[in-house]
């Protein structure tokens, strides 16, 4: 099964060049591709949905016109109040973000305080523990047996 394929170049209606592709044994469908008219690729191609609005005139006097123009402006305001909502949700979440670290900054200050005193506190014992007890193998002269008849 070999696969082959096709290619015819047209020129449609507002001057976009088509290429149709053929492709041979392959079960593909025929695909139209929008190609620019210019051969320095300037030009945009329009798809086919768009063309025959660039050139019709619009009837701004028209019901359906005023309707469109109702929509959209109601889409826009709608658009609008719901960017503002969020940007006054976000704000709002800044200032809670922002409390919430000024209270957890002051619990740490409070918590190195409380570890200081603790660990002051542990020094303190610790070093006069040591004192009271003496190390293990050193004796007193008195109290050796040992020395005391010689």
């Amino acid at each position: 099964m070999s696969k082959t394929s096709q290619q015819n170049a047209t020129t449609d209606a507002s001057g976009a060049s088509v290429i149709h592709t053929q492709a041979h044994s392959s079960g593909l469908q025929q695909v139209p591709q929008l190609v620019p008219v210019s051969p320095g690729g300037g030009g945009k191609a329009v798809p086919p949905s768009k063309q025959g609005k660039k050139n019709s005139f619009v009837d701004r006097n028209s019901d359906e016109y005023r309707q469109r123009r109702e929509r959209n402006n109601m889409a826009v305001k709608k658009s609008r109040l719901k960017s503002k909502q969020k940007a006054q949700d976000t704000l709002q979440r800044v200032n809670q973000l922002k409390e919430e670290n000024e209270r957890l900054e002051a619990k740490i200050k409070l918590l190195t305080k409380e570890l200081s005193v603790l660990k002051d506190l542990f020094l303190e014992h610790a070093h006069n523990f040591a004192d009271n007890v003496q190390p293990v193998g050193t004796e007193t002269s008195t109290s050796n047996p040992e020395n005391s008849g010689q």
